[in-house]
């Protein structure tokens, strides 16, 4: 009968279709990446160490304590006994005293010692233009290693109140903070740099700051020097006043601050 009612309808009898399966099809295994092991491996640990923020501060402390260490070996105090070497004159040996002059005191070495060398050395104008040059050059190289290899180690360790309240003024308003800074004497040279460095001021306001507020002490201090061979001169007095006045300004400004603080 099948065949009869395929040749009656004229076409082909087709089996139906199987149903499709009903199971669940099972992911292939993504394969886990094994760590590299071997000198590739131990090299990406030693990079990550020595980049880590407490080993480039490590590295920040050394520098500093063999700078410190050629400081007292070289002594350059003497310059104000022995004066400039002889073989070096003219604008090479000011260029070459304001290079020296930056390096000495990311070292440490007081700016003022090196302003009356300055003075005693070039004269006053001279003398002027390689101290600020080299109080500018000094103030950046410090600023860059501190910000460099010190900030990000540092900055977790700002709890204090005196230390947030001086990042907290050194970050929101650098460059007027740094230019107070220059211009009352009392916070050491190369601290304040640091301090800097490690609070969120920028570059370019840190050193315009240094730059002008550099210039009153400084000139006060070459001036000296310059004329320390007529302590009787008008130019001799005028400058040990400049010197002093402002001294005194920024104790009376620190013992003002302090029972501020005190009171709060």
């Amino acid at each position: 009968m099948l065949d009869d009612a395929t040749t009656r309808s004229g076409g082909t009898a087709t089996a139906p279709p199987r149903p499709a399966a009903t199971g669940l099809a099972v992911p292939a295994p993504v394969p886990v990446p094994v760590p590299v092991a071997g000198p590739v491996g131990f090299a990406a640990r030693c990079t990550r160490t020595l980049l880590s923020p407490w080993s480039r501060l490590s590295l920040l402390v050394l520098l500093l304590a063999a700078a410190a260490s050629s400081v007292l070996l070289f002594e350059p105090q003497k310059l104000l006994a022995n004066g400039w070497p002889p073989q070096i004159e003219g604008s090479a040996a000011v260029v070459l005293f304001a290079v020296a002059y930056g390096l000495v005191t990311v070292a440490f070495v007081p700016r003022p010692l090196l302003n009356l060398a300055a003075g005693a050395l070039f004269g006053s104008e001279w003398g002027i233009g390689a101290a600020l040059a080299g109080t500018v050059l000094g103030a950046g190289i410090a600023f860059g290693l501190g910000r460099l290899l010190g900030q990000e180690a540092l900055r977790p360790l700002l709890r204090g109140r005196w230390l947030k309240a001086a990042d907290g003024q050194f970050s929101k308003h650098g460059f007027r903070s740094m230019l107070a800074v220059r211009l009352f004497p009392g916070v050491p040279f190369w601290a304040a740099n640091y301090a800097a460095a490690v609070s969120r001021m920028g570059y370019v306001p840190f050193l315009l700051a240094t730059a002008l507020g550099s210039i009153p002490n400084t000139a006060a201090y070459v001036v000296a020097g310059a004329r320390a061979s007529t302590p009787t001169s008008p130019a001799f007095l005028i400058a040990l006043a400049c010197i002093a006045v402002p001294a005194l300004a920024g104790v009376v400004v620190a013992w003002r601050k302090r029972h501020h603080l005190r009171g709060r």
